[in-house]
């Protein structure tokens, strides 16, 4: 098989990138090593920032995000007593979209399906050769255990932390912060029990009440790593949400319900540089991972892509280089920013067992509450900072 970009990876990255690439008359053939059934399936974020929302709709992709995603103003900053709404509205004049990674994939497979694009799912020993020069291939398996080549003038890997795009980068340099607390996570048949996300500092340790839709709530703990989700009754849960999140506060109650899922996530951040060797480019997770109390991984990956797209039309179509040579330093511009908010917000929220640095967390609430910048700093960051920053 014969294309312009081989991308590895059929989650939103990889799928939207094969569209913006179709967009410009780049063809494209993607590659996923997971079931079509199990890309769909995945439970992971739910927060798209304006930014994002606006890439979607200008490239029709905005449909479902208008028909069933909800725009929210803001969140809630919560602590003992006190629980303060940011209108990031008002603030930066830039809202949020409450819709699930899986809503957005189920949009891209359907326009990709549509468009009849190439993608081969339950792949096996996919492998990418030749990086250096000017025609790479990608070698795999197929589902029924032929053996497939494609040739390609790029290759784009959207295929993870743990895919081979990463593993074929050589020469690079990493940096990596492993928290010392992970995030029991649960889907509830519930209506949620609030109109805007709730961020709740807590003596007991970090909790979240986030969303799915006007039926499936979306809320987290903060648990020690290594915990076994299986010690963790949906009575305890709720139990845990209820004291975290502030029930009976001021009138406030939690409505618990039948709950459909529970995982435990690691909390990471990982930046690797340069994202770019020769014709392999990589984008989303296999590049940077951020802990998701910012809500950035996939709205990084949206913006990775839209850097890439143009930069690897521009090489494909006209051999022009200079937005591919400048790929990996001006989406790493961005990634360091978006880091960094994960890792503030991460910090000031999640509880550490150290007395002093209790106190300095709700310093730092009070501050970010009370203060103009303050609010406005969190918001402009919440919300989103423009693609190309």
């Amino acid at each position: 098989m014969r294309t312009d970009v081989a991308i590895i990876g059929a989650g939103p990255a990889g799928l939207l990138l094969a569209h913006l690439l179709a967009q410009d008359g780049i063809e494209s053939i993607v590659v996923e090593a997971r079931t079509k059934e199990y890309v769909a399936a995945r439970i992971r974020a739910g927060i798209l920032e304006s930014s994002s929302v606006d890439l979607l709709r200008s490239v029709g992709l905005g449909a479902g995000v208008e028909a069933h995603g909800e725009e929210h103003r803001g969140i809630y900053l919560q602590w003992p007593s006190e629980r303060l709404h940011l209108d990031f509205v008002n603030l930066v004049g830039r809202s949020v979209w409450v819709y699930g990674q899986t809503q957005l994939q189920a949009d891209l497979v359907a326009a990709s399906e549509a468009a009849g694009r190439a993608v081969f799912y339950d792949t096996a020993d996919v492998a990418l050769h030749d990086l250096e020069s000017d025609h790479p291939f990608v070698m795999f398996t197929d589902a029924d255990g032929n053996n497939q080549r494609i040739d390609a003038a790029a290759v784009a890997g959207c295929d993870g932390s743990f895919g081979p795009s990463r593993a074929a980068m050589p020469e690079v340099d990493t940096w990596e912060r492993v928290y010392p607390y992970s995030w029991l996570g649960i889907l509830a048949d519930v209506a949620p029990s609030t109109d805007e996300l709730i961020y709740a500092w807590h003596p007991d340790g970090f909790g979240m009440h986030s969303m799915r839709s006007a039926t499936v709530s979306r809320l987290y703990l903060q648990v020690p790593n290594g915990t076994d989700v299986a010690d963790w009754s949906d009575d305890r849960i709720w139990t845990a949400l209820a004291t975290r999140l502030g029930h009976g506060q001021d009138g406030w109650t939690l409505t618990p319900g039948p709950i459909t899922d529970k995982s435990v996530l690691p909390m990471r951040s990982f930046v690797q540089s340069p994202m770019r060797h020769e014709r392999l480019f990589l984008a989303g997770d296999a590049a940077h991972t951020v802990p998701p109390t910012g809500a950035k991984g996939l709205n990084l990956a949206v913006a990775d892509v839209a850097l890439l797209a143009p930069a690897l039309g521009q090489l494909v179509r006209k051999n022009a280089s200079a937005l591919a040579d400048a790929y990996s330093d001006t989406a790493l511009r961005r990634v360091w920013r978006c880091e960094h908010f994960s890792w503030w917000m991460t910090t000031m929220l999640h509880i550490s067992g150290d007395p002093f640095d209790a106190q300095l967390q709700l310093s730092q609430l009070r501050w970010v509450t009370s203060s103009a910048a303050g609010s406005a700093g969190l918001a402009e960051n919440y919300a989103g900072l423009p693609i190309g920053f």
